[in-house]
């Protein structure tokens, strides 16, 4: 995120239940279904460890992680599971860190994440809230549409026809009694416009857009210093590529230079280019307008996240909500970034057992540290006793 750096897409709404009786594509009860990561059980990458056998939380300030995971207990108040420790931790007032820790080991036991093939690092991303300026209305400045979600997107969660594709959606647009994938962003971007009159807002440049979409939320300042914070909505359900291993192996681009400061120069000096690299990435990511006074933009759990201490997470491997502590380094550094931190977030190109998207929070310098960050990291999942028997 937010968002949806490596990000793309955000959860969506589920739409199926306001869908017309229409044809999806058939998946065979009886055959197994073809998903593009190898199927294993919810959650059963994660290996149990004693406290005694681990020095997380130690080497943090963890009372600074409170407040977010006091938002992951609103997220989670409707989850049996979570609602004790929850009742604990809103019972605490004004804890330090020995108090954040003790409460911690008291309630929760830990876990090891780890990736299918058996290892614990994974890679290790970041992502923030770009600010930019722009106004509600196209300008000879402003020429570049940011788009809320287009009415005729039908979005359908196929766990509902299929439990066993959990966390998988088709997208697209009814063309009779027959869903069709829905337009590639070279057909929104087209010179004909077929989304014009969805406008939220316009921005100036074309790259900044695409990263606004990559980082799945950010704060327009329009030109009467009103800002105007933004969302994911919904995307378009085509699969997400990235145009920095584009400009890799077309031979414009080293793999050190392919960061998104590096992508945004190379912008600059081919304009003539510009268009046909982002037609490369057919996903295409629809906004919402937010509330004015929200602390943070808004996370998949629901609640808004808490820069730095807010991570984007594989659902299918780490518990939405769940405090984990990350061992990794600080961007493009190997200095330590050893933190308690809340999987408050998801994103279409996390994926893995040890797999995190570190949320920077907004502004340039937020930008810098996640457009730089790619570092390597392992996991610890912390969840309440007797998460499993319950």
């Amino acid at each position: 995120m937010v968002a949806c750096s490596k990000r793309n897409v955000k959860p969506t709404c589920n739409c199926a239940e306001n869908t017309p009786n229409i044809s999806v594509p058939d998946v065979p009860k009886t055959a197994e279904p073809k998903l593009s990561e190898p199927k294993v059980a919810e959650y059963s990458l994660l290996k149990p460890i004693s406290w005694g056998n681990t020095d997380v939380l130690l080497d943090d300030y963890t009372v600074e992680a409170w407040d977010a995971w006091l938002q992951s207990c609103q997220g989670l108040k409707n989850k049996p599971k979570w609602q004790a420790v929850c009742q604990v931790a809103n019972a605490i007032k004004q804890p330090n860190d020995a108090d954040v820790n003790t409460y911690f080991v008291q309630n929760f036991d830990v876990f090891q994440a780890s990736n299918v093939d058996g290892s614990e690092t994974g890679l290790i991303t970041g992502y923030y809230v770009p600010k930019m300026r722009g106004s509600r209305n196209k300008t000879a400045q402003f020429t570049q549409p940011i788009y809320r979600e287009p009415t005729d997107l039908i979005t359908v969660e196929l766990s509902e026809l299929y439990p066993d594709l959990k966390y998988k959606r088709v997208r697209g647009k009814l063309e009779g009694n027959k869903l069709k994938p829905y337009l590639q962003r070279a057909d929104i971007d087209s010179a004909n416009a077929p989304l014009a009159g969805n406008e939220i807002a316009w921005v100036a440049d074309a790259v900044e857009l695409f990263f606004l979409q990559i980082q799945g939320s950010g704060i327009i300042e329009l030109e009467n210093g009103e800002q105007l914070p933004i969302g994911y909505a919904n995307q378009n359900g085509h699969a997400y590529n990235s145009i920095g291993k584009v400009l890799i192996e077309q031979g414009e681009l080293t793999k050190d230079q392919a960061s998104m400061q590096g992508i945004k120069h190379w912008a600059a000096k081919n304009p003539q280019k510009l268009q046909d690299l982002l037609n490369a990435n057919p996903s295409y990511v629809f906004f919402r307008e937010l509330a004015t006074n929200l602390p943070g933009p808004i996370g998949a759990l629901g609640m808004p996240l808490t820069a730095e201490r807010s991570v984007a997470v594989d659902p299918k491997f780490i518990p939405l909500g769940a405090p984990i502590f990350l061992s990794t380094t600080q961007p493009n550094s190997n200095k330590p970034l050893k933190r308690l931190m809340l999987a408050q977030d998801t994103g279409g190109a996390i994926k893995g057992g040890v797999r995190a998207d570190f949320f920077w929070g907004a502004g340039d310098e937020a930008g810098v540290k996640a457009g730089n960050m790619k570092q390597q990291g392992k996991i610890w999942v912390l969840l309440p006793k007797g998460f499993f028997s319950q």
